[in-house]
């Protein structure tokens, strides 16, 4: 890989410009930045012989691991040894000093060699994705610096989204997300599968889901997006096998990523009743929908045969996937066809139900207790905390008396920022993703590379003593608007980059010129790779031009 990376510098030039006044940086180079170094005087030198590693019994997989990316990244020969000796390159340990978490990690460079120590096997991993990029070729050699990293995350969880209901990008582009989350230390993968547009999951007790809800005949299109009266012409399709889901989620889990799916309920249902209409509360035969923006379709949760059938697709989504968290979305459900529903109404007569908003929670938790009952815990979009965070609501719908599941994860996207202190205050815990400063769709004028670095997933009011209410962060790929993988690279890099130093990096570690100088490093690796990223001059937009 680096053989090209040298062909590349003259046409990254005039892209990296901003980095040449940056000059040299004492720190090691490497995104997201480590929370403790100590630089030593001295430097390994690895003279490009072979590359020796040794991982106790037990360790195969890392070591395995270890040889390929060593050997992709430089065009080493990797060698795995079965004893340690003296002259071993790499040692991995498990060590049995406590650390604050499994994903803490040591990294020892010194005369003796490399020595990345951890309490597990993800923790050696990390400690693997820093030492990548810490080497630097001089004269011909790659060299380390002496040096001591004593590292761990800020934050739990340190997401990437991608939304697919939208459009299909495939499980390609899935595995090239996924090396890069690796990369950079990023922890879970939430799969955005089904939404108005498009279901892309195969659920084999519900085959028409795939049959019917995964193809439309075209699309909304054109530069005034939501208000565009363009259309494609062009059909769009594809989903997942199971498959094909249960190698996508081992190829997460084989680089410590755990994938964390998304089923809409109740609200973004329209491809689901387009398939089985009498999910849905208007009883109208539907089409998947051919325009973007928030649909009025919404599952009938009065009737009986809804509740089964969420429960039935639930059993085949926990069965593919091990995480302990569903999403279980809850976002903009529209109320319009719940008020014209004889069966809603005397649902909400039946259960003492005051609002609409009281119905969404009262289900909502029905659901949580049956994800409940499996082992899992639910996660949803803050609407399901009940509040009214959208114009097209009615009034009536606002404060719901119903309260949601304690156990819940609240997943903050929108509204007033006292919305997230309040629940963080009530006990739930929360995950940060803010969308003026989270959404990868928007704008590098919206959300320009230096914001994406400058957020804090911790509000600045928020009481200390909620703090730890706020368990991670999460960066969102919604796709109305991206549909090719290109497109998607422009939009994720670099900024995924500094996402990843949000979730990681301690604020008082965190230095947005050090992260370009490691950013100029890491652009000429994804490069390398074939990602499209957007040149920093349109991630770094002057004066909002």
């Amino acid at each position: 890989m680096f053989k090209q990376l040298k062909n590349s510098i003259l046409s990254l030039f005039l892209t990296m410009l901003p980095f040449a006044i940056l000059g040299q940086s004492s720190d090691v180079q490497v995104i997201p930045r480590p929370n403790q170094v100590i630089k030593k005087s001295g430097h390994y030198i690895f003279s490009g012989e072979d590359f020796t590693v040794h991982g106790k019994s037990g360790l195969q997989h890392i070591t395995k691991y270890t040889t390929t990316v060593l050997e992709e990244d430089f065009g080493w020969k990797v060698k795995t040894v079965d004893k340690k000796t003296a002259t071993v390159d790499l040692l991995f340990e498990l060590s049995a000093k406590e650390m604050d978490s499994e994903e803490s990690y040591t990294l020892r460079v010194d005369k003796k060699g490399i020595r990345i120590a951890a309490t597990s096997e993800q923790g050696l991993f990390y400690g693997l994705q820093t030492l990548r990029q810490s080497f630097k070729e001089q004269d011909g050699k790659w060299t380390l610096d002496h040096m001591e990293i004593k590292d761990t995350p800020r934050f739990g969880w340190r997401a990437y989204m991608l939304d697919e209901g939208r459009y299909f990008k495939g499980k390609e582009q899935v595995k090239k997300i996924l090396d890069e989350m690796a990369r950079l230390k990023m922890n879970v993968f939430h799969w955005h599968l089904v939404d108005d547009q498009g279901w892309r999951i195969e659920i084999k007790k519900y085959p028409l889901l795939t049959e019917i809800g995964s193809k439309r005949p075209t699309t909304q299109v054109g530069p005034r997006k939501w208000q565009s009266p363009i259309q494609s012409g062009v059909p769009h399709e594809g989903f997942y096998t199971q498959d094909e889901i249960r190698e996508i989620v081992s190829y997460a889990r084989e680089r410590h990523i755990t994938v964390v799916p998304e089923i809409e309920i109740p609200g973004h249902s329209s491809a689901a009743i387009a398939a089985y209409p009498w999910l849905g509360s208007s009883g109208k035969q539907i089409e998947v929908p051919i325009k973007f923006g928030v649909s009025k379709d919404i599952f009938n949760v009065a009737n009986p045969k809804v509740f089964s059938f969420l429960t039935n697709v639930l059993d085949e989504v926990m069965a593919l996937f091990p995480s302990k968290v569903i999403h279980i979305g809850g976002d903009e459900a529209k109320y319009d066809h719940w008020e014209s529903s004889k069966d809603i109404k005397s649902y909400m007569k039946e259960n003492n139900l005051k609002s609409f908003a009281d119905v969404q929670i009262d289900f909502t938790n029905k659901i949580s207790r049956y994800i409940e009952s499996k082992g899992r815990k639910m996660m949803g979009w803050n609407e399901i905390l009940g509040h009214n965070v959208h114009d097209y609501q009615s009034a009536k719908d606002e404060g719901a008396e119903e309260k949601l599941s304690k156990s819940s994860v609240v997943h903050f996207w929108k509204g007033d920022i006292k919305l997230m202190a309040q629940a963080a205050s009530e006990g739930y815990d929360i995950v940060n993703s803010l969308h003026s400063e989270t959404y990868l769709d928007y704008s590098y004028k919206d959300i320009s590379l230096r914001r994406a670095y400058d957020f804090d997933p911790v509000p600045e009011d928020l009481d200390e003593k909620y703090h730890k209410r706020i368990i991670g962060t999460g960066c969102q790929m919604w796709g109305e608007w991206i549909p090719s993988s290109g497109y998607m690279d422009f939009m994720t890099f670099p900024r995924i980059a500094a996402y990843a130093e949000v979730g990681w990096t301690r604020p008082n570690r965190k230095d947005f010129e050090s992260f370009l100088k490691s950013l100029s490093r890491m652009a000429e690796i994804w490069q390398a790779e074939g990602i499209f990223m957007a040149p920093i001059k349109e991630a770094m937009p002057v004066d909002g031009q």
